[in-house]
């Protein structure tokens, strides 16, 4: 077992690892950026190391410092938790040229599955279903008119190096084939730094299920069955749930088993998630595969009792896995919100700041991943999550009832958050249904109104007023009370005695 693990990471991931690390009797150690100084992952660490400036170019995505600081520090291997370097098979590489084992697949892995036509095409091998499309990278506007004509429209244009809805553009006629072409090709180029681009087939109202895999160097690949992640903003995920609650349990295997077949076929060690999309007739096609921990592992930990921070450190260091496929399953509903900070009223801009008050719900069933504290700051540098809410409850409608009820517990004050809109959502009368798709937030959200927001909202303006006025009251009774101690009888007794003294008359309280 390793004696001490760095994680190259921030926020409320690097506090996850670190607790996953003290429950293996294993140092930590935290870097930071200049404006991470006093971030709770720093705290909460056994070593800590600066790694530069705030932005994340001069620091969490500087592989030089992250190494030098592995080095500095004397660690064994090092956890790079979710985005920054997580997928970045160069990383791996260095790792591996430094004698420190990284916390994931081989870097030969990562770069096959980071290029998503070389992807595709090592599934299509697997003979995993892939989505209608380019199966070569189209380097001009006429390949893509050509491909996109077809396979038919609508389709999408994606870069070869994507990820997070960048460098992608829906396109549903030829008219829009030019302007799309440039639009993705700018957007990946410097988002990723690799402008090539291929087309797939749009899917119309398809869900976005995952599977959740963890492989052993011996060739042992488990599935942990299906996450639904179709509630989606901008291409990124909100509100996620395991197990997919539209998928049933024949269903579920099969994925599972197509899953664990593609990752046997690269030879995948670690943990990893297959990514796929179902159509409306319950066809799944494979959509990619993300080489790391996904962010809504919790409530996959939630449902099936397995840690998976602690499997993917034992796997790393040799160990095989303890389990069975027949020992895997799924218990209950879990859910998560991810909670961000920003303004659900403009758009949802990013809102940094200072938190100047904190209370996290608790309670049966509520399990809390926060990366902040009271009196710490949100930097404007980097993403805007600020926690993961996560649920659990012994079926989806007991989940959705326990959400509720930690979303009205939940309070942050000081910078606004997308509380609101989670709330929203959970009235919302589709979710409830379970009747939800990639696209139905940013279809719905031009119908939510401040009254969908905040329905008691006249009741907090209400007793605001209260507030505001019985502060009001308090500030005029103690105005009062300080004249009044201001006229105190010591005060008034010396006053009279000097008067007297003056004025030639005796006093018998002084026996003058």
């Amino acid at each position: 077992m390793f004696k001490r693990i760095l994680v190259a990471n921030r926020g409320e991931i690097a506090v996850r690892i670190i607790r996953a690390c003290r429950e293996l009797d294993i140092e930590s150690v935290a870097v930071y950026s200049e404006a991470d100084r006093e971030a709770l992952h720093v705290k909460y660490a056994d070593y800590s190391y600066p790694v530069g400036p705030a932005p994340s170019t001069e620091s969490y995505l500087r592989i030089d410092r992250i190494i030098d600081a592995a080095r500095k520090s004397r660690a064994d291997a090092i956890h790079p938790g979710y985005g920054f370097l997580a997928e970045n098979a160069e990383f791996a590489q260095a790792c591996a040229e430094a004698g420190i084992v990284f916390l994931g697949p081989s870097p030969e892995v990562i770069k096959q599955m980071g290029d998503k036509v070389n992807a595709r095409a090592l599934m299509k091998k697997a003979r995993l279903p892939v989505i209608p499309g380019s199966d070569d990278i189209l380097s001009s506007e006429e390949e893509v008119l050509e491909t996109a004509a077809a396979i038919g429209y609508p389709c999408v244009l994606k870069a070869v190096a994507g990820g997070g809805g960048k460098g992608l553009r829906l396109v549903e006629s030829s008219d829009e084939i030019r302007s799309a072409y440039r639009a993705a090709r700018s957007e990946a180029a410097s988002s990723f730094g690799d402008s090539r681009l291929y087309v797939e087939k749009y899917l119309e109202r398809c869900r976005h299920i995952e599977v959740q895999l963890l492989a052993d160097i011996y060739g042992k690949v488990l599935h942990l069955y299906t996450r639904e992640c179709s509630i989606q903003r901008r291409h990124q995920k909100i509100i996620e749930e395991c197990p997919a609650p539209t998928i049933d349990l024949r269903m579920q295997k099969v994925m599972g088993k197509t899953a664990a077949q593609g990752a046997r076929a690269l030879g995948y060690t670690g943990v990893g998630t297959m990514e796929f999309l179902v159509d409306r007739h319950k066809n799944f096609y494979f959509l990619e595969m993300n080489t790391r921990l996904q962010v809504e592992h919790a409530i996959t930990e939630r449902i099936m009792g397995i840690d998976l921070v602690k499997a993917q450190i034992n796997v790393a260091a040799g160990a095989p896995l303890p389990w069975s496929q027949r020992q895997i399953r799924p218990t209950g509903h879990a859910i998560e919100c991810r909670i961000y900070a920003e303004d659900p009223e403009t758009d949802f801009m990013p809102c940094p700041g200072k938190i100047e008050g904190l209370r996290l719900p608790e309670g049966f069933g509520i399990r809390n991943d926060c990366g902040v504290y009271e009196g710490g700051d949100i930097p404007i540098h980097y993403d805007p999550m600020i926690a993961k809410l996560i649920v659990w409850g012994e079926d989806r409608a007991e989940a959705i009832r326990r959400l509720k009820r930690a979303l009205r517990e939940y309070q942050v004050r000081g910078v606004k958050t997308n509380i609101p809109f989670h709330q929203w959502m959970l009235r919302h009368p589709q979710f409830i249904e379970a009747d939800v798709y990639t696209g139905f937030v940013d279809e719905q959200r031009g119908f939510m109104t401040m009254e969908d927001l905040y329905p008691d909202r006249h009741v907090a303006l209400a007793s605001a007023a209260i507030v505001a006025l019985h502060r009001e009251q308090e500030r005029a009774l103690r105005m009062v009370e300080k004249g009044a101690a201001e006229k105190s009888e010591w005060r008034e007794t010396a006053r009279r005695e000097a008067l007297q003294f003056h004025s030639g008359v005796s006093s018998p309280r002084n026996g003058w």
